[in-house]
């Protein structure tokens, strides 16, 4: 796990084989391949569309929108897929699923 000097890390980092840290304070972004960039990055893309887009997130529906983002950050335009790729995909992975809130009766 890579995170940055934060002591909120510390626990959590207990859980992993191993936890490294960049010390952002002292203007260290990356040390080899220890960064944060990555989670930064996607961090930037949900709270830009939780913000311009959604503006509120109920608790039991985090995972949905942490799905769209995932989606969006695993099909950006640096890992070469265009709008219409991401479209495509994005029907095509909804062929066949509803979304439901209640079972159907």
């Amino acid at each position: 796990m890579h995170t940055d000097e934060s002591r909120l890390y510390t626990k959590v980092g207990a859980n992993f084989a191993t936890h490294e840290t960049v010390n952002h304070s002292a203007k260290e972004y990356a040390r080899g391949d220890v960064t944060t960039n990555s989670v930064e990055g996607y961090f930037s893309i949900f709270k830009r569309g939780m913000k311009g887009n959604y503006q509120h997130c109920a608790e039991k529906h985090l995972h949905r929108y942490l799905a769209e983002f995932d989606f969006r950050y695993n099909h950006r335009i640096k890992l070469g897929y265009t709008d219409g790729d991401r479209a495509t995909l994005a029907v095509k992975n909804a062929a066949g699923k509803r979304l439901t809130y209640r079972g159907p009766n």
